[in-house]
């Protein structure tokens, strides 16, 4: 496995990161047992970077990871944790707390389910419109004085609050949807992080599925929130089924699967960019894990950019509940 390094202040990780969140229920109920043994091959893969967030099913990703990482040198692998997000026991979003004491409250849960001492990258998952960034900051920086936290990253947000933050403490990374289909943060995020020198771990590589070469709808499971997302709604899912047919005949030619070919095109794009594989399964990480390898030339970026051209996807990536959540676009 290949490293690459999170901007000039951050750590060294693997070149491609295991995004956790499926584990816990997000795309339907996940087999436990499964879970755990794809965290296991991801790490005996030389995957280092484990992203997840404390909302996740309220804390149950957490305890997961805690199960699947126990042994384990702490040293062998890097733990990203999003906070900040808020819920209730009705589903649906219900705000985010940036405050200094609850981003100390936050940790301190973390830290307890996942039960080590401290926390590699801790980032607010979204901004909190009614707390100033450089106060959420400045909590994370205490934790990182205190020798809880080790380097500070962000989520979601746009260029102006990336250097607000900065202002306080260096940002290692940028946590954003960056896919074939999603590439808003190409106008003026990924710009201002280069500038900076921070870099950006790009979730959502796969579009949630929809261009992994394996989306139907008629598989969804009971509980998988994709069936309520724009892009994948009856008159968009079509269009954008479309491109990924345009996509696979490039993947044929390259010799490689849809979903190896997305994930190469997101690594592609720079050395600072870290895709996460949202795998949940052995399989679907035994697919993913070839296209840190996979090099493409001038030719094939030119054909997958004529197959699914900047902008040709159809629907927001989030329904429009959270759209007012992010600091870009689609």
């Amino acid at each position: 496995m290949q490293t690459r390094t999170l901007g000039t202040s951050g750590p060294a990780v693997s070149a491609l990161g295991l995004g956790a969140m499926g584990m816990s229920g997000a795309y339907g109920a996940a087999d436990r047992g499964e879970s755990l043994a794809t965290v296991h091959a991801a790490l005996d893969a030389g995957v280092t970077l484990i992203d997840t967030g404390d909302f996740y099913a309220m804390g149950h990703n957490e305890l997961l990871l805690a199960e699947a990482l126990r042994g384990r040198d702490r040293d062998s692998y890097v733990l990203s944790v999003k906070f900040g997000m808020l819920s209730g026991p009705t589903p649906g979003p219900a705000g985010q707390d940036g405050r200094p004491e609850a981003v100390k409250n936050f940790l301190a849960y973390s830290l307890t389910r996942l039960g080590t001492d401290h926390i590699d990258v801790y980032r607010p998952a979204r901004l909190d419109p009614a707390v100033p960034i450089e106060e959420t900051v400045g909590a994370v920086k205490e934790m990182i004085d205190a020798g809880y936290v080790r380097h500070l990253g962000l989520s979601e947000v746009d260029a102006a609050t990336v250097r607000r933050a900065h202002a306080v403490h260096p940002v290692a990374d940028l946590q954003i949807e960056y896919s074939l289909i999603s590439r808003a943060v190409e106008a003026e995020v990924l710009p201002a992080l280069r500038e900076l020198g921070i870099g950006l771990t790009a979730y959502g590589v796969l579009g949630r599925g929809l261009i992994s070469g394996h989306w139907s709808a008629e598989r969804a499971a009971p509980g998988d929130h994709r069936v309520h997302s724009p892009r994948f709604a009856t008159g968009n899912v079509e269009h954008n089924l479309a491109l990924v047919e345009a996509l696979r005949r490039v993947a044929g030619a390259k010799g490689c699967t849809v979903a190896q070919l997305a994930l190469a095109w997101v690594a592609a794009q720079g050395r600072d960019i870290v895709p996460l594989v949202g795998a949940r399964t052995r399989a679907r990480l035994a697919e993913a894990l070839p296209a840190a390898g996979l090099e493409l030339t001038a030719d094939d970026l030119a054909a997958i950019e004529r197959a699914v051209p900047a902008g040709s996807a159809r629907g927001d990536r989030y329904p429009a509940a959270f759209m007012s959540q992010l600091g870009v676009g689609n």
